[in-house]
């Protein structure tokens, strides 16, 4: 093998890398459309998600939803497939292989044997087997979403794989009513890749919230996992917060007040993966205003926005932690339909190095779409935040969690929504932008729609995005940059109970759905230095 070659696999690789489960293969120029020695863009073909548990509550009702969009110059062929964390992934219609592949006699004495045990039930268990193999989502075709639906508290954490035509921006969802009790309210995640090193600035410790950090394993190896948690004074000590295994393809929730004895209102958690990798998120529940999920942060950085604050909220609270011991005067902007303005009494924010702060904003939207911008000087300190956003009347208030946002680069999805009750929120806080928005069909029906979007520079636009034409069922908005940016968006799903606002708000990650390969007759020998 030749040294362009080589180089060509180590490209590859570093970018299969960078997408987490996803995996590309080395570029045909003709079929992805680029002239030969420049860098071709190409779908990924594996890629892969992991959903947490979904609820502890037997009221709880959750609906899990996958989509593809269509791409061009994907495979004909392929799968996507969810699984509960406990069950080996298998291809399509490998359902009954997925604890392992048998062949020849072994396998048929291995048959004889089990029905021999199971006598009388053994059509029974046979079937309930085959029912506990089978995927619990399953894609059928790019362009259209599917639903599963399942209530009460055994709702398992899923663990799954696409390849093929199915793999270039694969996204899955899952969004939990909950009717009463702690937490109760609407609770909704966009399913992750898994990595190795997570931060949450906005869980807590307090009596009053019941915080889980949900981790999941999907390879067949455990994963070593350190909780670290910050709070106002620095870092807080820890019982068992060290070397946390996470069993092979299994989900681990772990209380947060069961790694401390500290009570407090705001922490920030650091997640750090020893070996292997997994997923993670906090969910986090409140006695009083609901719960939501609280998805992890951005990478530290010097400048972050919490895109789509809804404009309605009763009151904003951010929570920032930087790394290190270096302190730093955050400049505070909210990104409005108008431009971009300072908050009153809140033009500054100073954070102490290693310490977890927290600041009231009130009601900062004041009836408009809003988007907070943070900046450290010269982007020089790296920091971590989000905000906490309360709806509704003081006794009937729901609350959810808004992370800093990685923008969207090229293209991005939101699941699970209906003709009312969504909002789109899209900013562009550094430069103009233009974008195309495209609503899927309808997971029982409907005709897709697209319509495209300028958004002014420095502002927030709550869009009236397309929907399907004879709409039934939920749909996927499909959010691609066309030029200008960065773009950052949020979707709202909102409805009302017993006259309290539920609602869950989920950033728009890009899905990191084609990745740049360069061409085989480039030498690529400086990816090996």
């Amino acid at each position: 093998m030749n040294r362009t070659t080589l180089s060509l696999i180590a490209g590859a690789t570093a970018l299969a890398a960078v997408t987490g489960f996803a995996a590309v293969s080395a570029p045909d120029p003709e079929a992805a459309g680029q002239r030969t020695g420049a860098a071709a863009t190409l779908p990924v073909e594996r890629t892969g998600l992991l959903c947490p548990r979904p609820s502890t509550s037997d009221l709880a009702e959750t609906t899990y939803t996958s989509f593809t969009p269509v791409t061009e110059g994907a495979d004909d062929e392929g799968t996507a497939v969810l699984r509960s964390a406990a069950q080996q992934s298998a291809p399509d219609g490998d359902a009954e292989d997925a604890g392992g592949e048998k062949d020849g006699d072994d396998a048929s004495a291995d048959e004889e044997s089990a029905k021999d045990e199971k006598g009388e039930k053994g059509d029974k268990d046979a079937a309930e087997d085959d029912k506990a193999d089978r995927p619990v989502l399953q894609l059928k075709e790019p362009g259209k979403p599917v639903t599963a639906e399942t209530e009460g508290a055994d709702a398992p954490a899923l663990v799954g794989t696409a390849d093929g035509r199915f793999a270039s921006g694969w996204t899955a969802q899952q969004t939990t009513e909950v009717a009463a009790g702690t937490g109760r309210g609407l609770q909704g995640v966009a399913c992750s890749a898994a990595d190795t090193q997570f931060w949450f600035p906005g869980a807590s410790t307090d009596d009053s919230r019941t915080d889980y950090i949900h981790l999941t394993n999907p390879d067949d190896s455990a994963a070593v996992v350190d909780i670290e948690l910050y709070g106002k004074d620095g870092e807080l000590e820890t019982t068992v917060g060290e070397g946390i295994t996470v069993k092979p393809r299994s989900a681990e929730p772990v209380l947060l007040s069961t790694l401390t004895a500290e009570k407090q209102t705001d922490v920030t958690v650091h997640v750090v993966v020893r070996s292997g990798r997994v997923g993670a998120a906090v969910q986090a529940l409140d006695d009083e205003t609901g719960g939501d999920w609280l998805p992890a942060s951005a990478d530290p950085s010097g400048r972050l926005v919490m895109p789509g604050i809804p404009k309605d909220a009763k009151a904003v609270r951010l929570v920032a932690f930087t790394p290190g011991d270096a302190g730093v005067d955050l400049k505070v902007r909210l990104a409005a339909p108008s431009g971009l303005i300072t908050p009153a009494g809140n033009e500054t924010l100073h954070l102490k190095g290693g310490m977890t702060a927290a600041f009231d904003l009130g009601e900062l939207t004041r009836g408009e779409a809003g988007s907070l911008v943070l900046t450290a000087p010269d982007g020089s300190v790296p920091v971590v935040a989000a905000v906490r956003v309360l709806r509704g009347e003081e006794g009937k208030q729901e609350s959810a969690f808004i992370p800093a946002a990685r923008p969207i680069e090229t293209r991005a999805t939101a699941l699970d929504n209906t003709a009312k009750g969504t909002t789109l929120s899209v900013t562009a806080p550094e430069g103009g932008a233009e974008i195309k928005v495209t609503a899927s069909a309808g997971t029982k029906g409907g005709t897709p729609q697209t319509k495209t979007y300028s958004i002014k520079s420095g502002t927030t636009q709550d869009i009236e995005a397309p929907v399907p034409a004879g709409l039934k069922g939920s749909y996927a908005l499909t959010v691609e940059t066309r030029s200008g940016g960065p773009v950052y968006a949020s979707r709202t799903l909102a409805s009302t109970e017993g006259g309290v606002p539920f609602f869950t708000v989920q950033p728009l990650p890009d899905d990191r759905g084609v990745v740049a390969v360069p061409d085989a007759s480039e030498d690529l020998s400086v990816l090996q230095r």
